[in-house]
């Protein structure tokens, strides 16, 4: 099974967006943007809501079917490891493995050796590759200093990756995703370098890598850091995956995959600029903008979906401390600048609306406003057919907001 070059995960909290995130992908497909959607929900996020993997496969064979969609589309298991990933098996054919936990710790001493031993080829020799500025020299110090940060974590990933491999009956029936991100620092060039040889030597197809980039990816604003800096970073990553591709023998559409991708408007023009320099491909993953496309959508219509968002939001505020500390690593939130619940009752619907939607040009927005209520689906989920009855009542307002957001603010600025 091979994935397109250009893919988008798309998250959908409460199983009830797929259709409309699929007309988002068809408009763009229509302009010649040939994006392929790739449905994620992580094992935290069902838990939260009450879901199973099924009910994802079958939202998305329904959206299918009802869209007369012919074209390629996935479902991820999103952050998965052993622990968890034989309930997602049946219902995904995207694995993204999740060895976070393992990432910083050492492996095996001898397994570090005989690491070093079988690439030697690469240290205390200058290696050109096309993209980065100057020849790349690593010696066996700074090649056993990576090791001992990541080879453990790719090891992990090996085994997680057979073990689907052999429940699914071969490396063709599945999708596979490295994810690298979570870690302390953003790898350098000569820890991709390594990183990848080190999953050629795990014998993983890996299809996409999901490295760790400077920069603040908080859950649904806009990236945080210096624009250079990570361009740069996302250039050199580039650089180094096409040439380890030929080297290795990896995958010859290994492509990056960015995480909490939703909402980094900032670095989209980067991003774009850069693919198209390589002709790369790029997964980029999204997941809770959607959610908050739904509030937008029922505070958009007015009456009883404003007043079930000014519920949610109310609740979310007194449970402040709860909500966030699940993500407490990708929000910043001011406590100070959340307005009171008090003064949101009394909001209109350009109140509201103003003030969740991602514009950065509205005078309105608030961030923090945002990213409260982007941890909040616990409470909408707690509501039950409460809320997914509001859903079903504003479905017009709440589609017409999801669809557009996928694909305007999302899929034209990227692949466009």
């Amino acid at each position: 099974m091979q994935l397109a070059k250009y893919s988008m995960g798309v998250g959908d909290r409460f199983g009830r967006e797929a259709l409309s995130q699929l007309r988002a992908v068809m408009a763009a497909q229509a302009r010649g943007i040939q994006v392929v959607p790739v449905w994620n929900k992580s094992n935290r996020e069902h838990t939260i809501i009450g879901t199973e993997p099924a009910d994802v496969r079958d939202e998305v064979t329904a959206a299918v079917m009802a869209a007369g969609y012919y074209g390629e589309y996935h479902v991820d298991a999103d952050h998965i490891g052993l622990g968890n990933v034989d309930w997602f098996m049946e219902a995904s054919d995207f694995f993204t493995l999740d060895v976070a936990d393992f990432t910083g710790k050492p492996a095996a001493q001898a397994d570090i050796d005989a690491f070093i031993a079988r690439h030697r080829d690469l240290l205390d020799t200058p290696i050109a590759i096309d993209g980065l500025a100057a020849p790349m020299t690593v010696t066996e110090a700074e090649a056993r200093q990576i090791a001992a940060k990541f080879l453990l974590a790719v090891q992990e990933a090996g085994k997680l990756y057979r073990h689907i491999e052999q429940a699914k009956g071969g490396a063709d029936a599945l999708i596979a995703e490295v994810s690298m991100d979570e870690t302390d620092l953003p790898q350098r060039p000569t820890d991709m370098l390594f990183i990848l040889a080190a999953i050629a030597d795990e014998g993983i197809p890996a299809q996409t890598i999901a490295p760790k980039f400077s920069g603040r990816f908080n859950k649904g604003v806009d990236y945080v850091g210096d624009l250079a800096q990570f361009e740069r970073e996302f250039n050199e990553d580039l650089a180094v995956i096409a040439y380890a591709v030929k080297r290795f023998a990896l995958p010859k559409n290994l492509k990056l995959s960015v995480h909490s991708g939703s909402d980094k408007f900032s670095i989209y023009p980067i991003m774009n600029k850069a693919i198209k320099r390589f002709g790369a491909g790029l997964h980029l993953k999204t997941a809770g903008t959607t959610w908050l496309e739904e509030l937008i959508g029922l505070a958009e219509a007015g009456g009883s979906g404003l007043a079930i968002a000014k519920k949610i939001y109310a609740a979310a505020y007194g449970r402040f401390d709860e909500l966030r500390k699940p993500y407490a690593t990708v929000i910043d939130i001011d406590w100070n600048k959340l307005p009171a619940p008090e003064e949101v009752n009394n909001w209109t619907t350009e109140a509201f609306t103003g003030a969740l939607r991602h514009d950065q040009k509205c005078p309105l927005y608030n961030r923090h406003f945002r990213q409260m209520l982007h941890v909040a689906f616990k409470v909408a989920a707690e509501l039950g057919t409460e809320y997914l009855n509001a859903l079903k009542e504003h479905e017009a307002a709440v589609a017409r907001n999801v669809s557009v957001n996928i694909l305007e603010r999302h899929i034209l600025p990227v692949f466009g």
